[in-house]
Formats: C-alpha cells, structure tokens, sequence
C-alpha cells in the first residue's frame, strides 16, 4: 500500500514534555484520525511534519518527498486548517484570493469564487465580522482552491455546532472521493472520526499507542461486564485495560467475538473511540 506519509522516528524535546521516537504511516486515500488528550502531543507532532517546529527524525516522506529537501514543494500539495483563522481579520476573502493566487502556482481563483458562493460567504466582507463557522468554511475554501493532495486538520471542528460539524465532515468526504486526496484529522471530538475515519492514530504523554484501522476498532474491541471470579479467570492477553467498579469489572478487550464464542452469555458493549481512549489512560493495564 502506498503512503502518503512516513514518519520514523520523530522526536521532539521540550523542558517538560517529549514528544518519543513517533514512527507510523498514512496511507494513501484514507482519513487518518489522530486522537488524545489535551496535551498529548497532537499540535506538535503534526507542526513538526510540517517544519512548523524543529524536531529530530530519521525520515519523514510526505507525497512521496523527502521534508529535509522538498519541504517548498511538499507544501504546495498540502492545506493545513487550525482551530483559528490565522488570517488577518481586516482582509476580505476577495482579497485574501488574491493573496494566494500569488502563492500557490494551482490556485484557482474560479473554483475559490465557486466555493465562497456555496458557502454564502460574501466576498467583500471583512472577517471580523464573520463568525466562528463562517471563518471555517473559508478555510475550506482556501483550502480545497490549490489542489492539494494532503488536507492536515487540527482541531478544526473544535467549536463549531453539530450542523456545522456535520457540513465539515461532508466536505472532508467529498475530498477524499478521489483516492488521490488524503486527510490527517487531529480531534478530541472522537464522534466526529467514528462517522468518517478510516485509520485512528492514538498518542498519550508523548507515545504513539497504536495505529489500527477503523474497522479492527469497531469489530474486534469491546468492553466486557463481568465479576471477580471470572475477571481473575480471564488470559492477560485478552485484557487491554480494565476498571474495577463497586460490582462489576469493565474490562476493555480486543478479541469479543472470540470470547462470545466461548461464553456467549457474557455482555460485551461496543466500545466507541472515546470509551477506548478512556481505557488507554484511565484504565488500568
């Protein structure tokens, strides 16, 4: 499988804080959710792929190129959306076009007028005066008007209603219609990247936990209700995490249609990506 990304070995040290030896890749085509909490070291892995923040590594290849010798050309296929605008709040969005026509060598000021169109966006209004879900959908605009390959996206739905949300995801699928276009999805909003991602990422306290498909997630990982005995009957290997509750254990494991298959009166719940972040770092391993 081709990647559009390729890390290895990426570190990144601060005074109180590292970012540890993050190896993994994206491939081609695919939404990859990145999830963690506040502080896990999401913001700094993804500007450290972009050359954002000096970090050590062995290799990153994004599209194919190498970041130490093609950064100039890596960034012409990429679009990066934050949580803010980091745009001057004075400018218009006619004249931010303007702008990036002289940036990007792919900037089509068509496309971009298309989309301020489907957005109502009106061209000629300062976005001071546009809100919080407004200045995002002009993001996209900018965005999605260079052609990029790569769409990196950090926290971007981050404060934005359901509704709002939900018109991002819907772009963020359109996109990657074309197997050509790929999506890193950094968000706490792990409801979000259940409806449409196809790979998650977990970092906590620096580490990369695992990169699993959304599938494997979904199909094989759940949480069983049980007591004691049969909690201390369990094989450790079935055991991702567990919590000890007043009555019951909640144990996360990564195997229920094998266990069902042995003790099919047990009841094992789907777990959601947020229930299995909150095992990684609340429960115990």
């Amino acid at each position: 499988m081709e990647n559009a990304v390729q890390i290895k070995n990426l570190t990144k040290e601060y005074k109180d804080f590292s970012l540890k030896q993050i190896t993994m890749n994206i491939p081609k085509g695919c939404v990859m959710g990145l999830i963690g909490a506040n502080g896990a070291g999401k913001s700094t892995l993804i500007q450290s792929i972009l050359g954002l923040l000096k970090a050590d590594y062995d290799e990153i290849f994004i599209l194919g190129k190498d970041l130490k010798t093609k950064e100039r050309e890596i960034k012409e296929d990429i679009a990066v959306i934050f949580d803010v605008s980091h745009y001057n709040l004075q400018y218009t969005p006619a004249f931010i076009g303007k702008i990036l026509s002289g940036v990007y060598k792919n900037w089509d000021m068509g496309l971009y007028t298309q989309y301020l169109k489907r957005f109502d966006l009106p061209k000629d209004k300062k976005i001071k005066k546009f809100s919080k879900g407004m200045k995002m959908k002009l993001e996209f605009a900018i965005a999605f008007s260079h052609a990029p390959k790569l769409l990196i996206l950090d926290e971007a739905t981050s404060g934005l209603d359901p509704i709002f949300r939900d018109e991002i995801l819907e772009l963020i699928r359109e996109f990657t219609e074309d197997e050509d276009h790929t999506v890193l999805l950094s968000s706490h909003i792990t409801s979000d990247l259940d409806k449409i991602a196809d790979y998650i990422a977990f970092i906590h306290e620096g580490e990369l936990q695992f990169v699993k498909t959304y599938d494997e997630l979904r199909d094989h990982y759940g949480i069983l209700h049980c007591g004691k005995d049969f909690f201390e009957s369990m094989r450790e290997e079935d055991i991702v995490s567990f919590k000890k509750e007043p009555y019951e254990y909640k144990v996360l494991v990564k195997n229920k249609s094998e266990i069902l298959n042995v003790f099919p009166e047990l009841e094992i719940e789907r777990a959601s990506i947020e229930d299995i972040m909150l095992f990684y770092v609340k429960g115990e391993m």
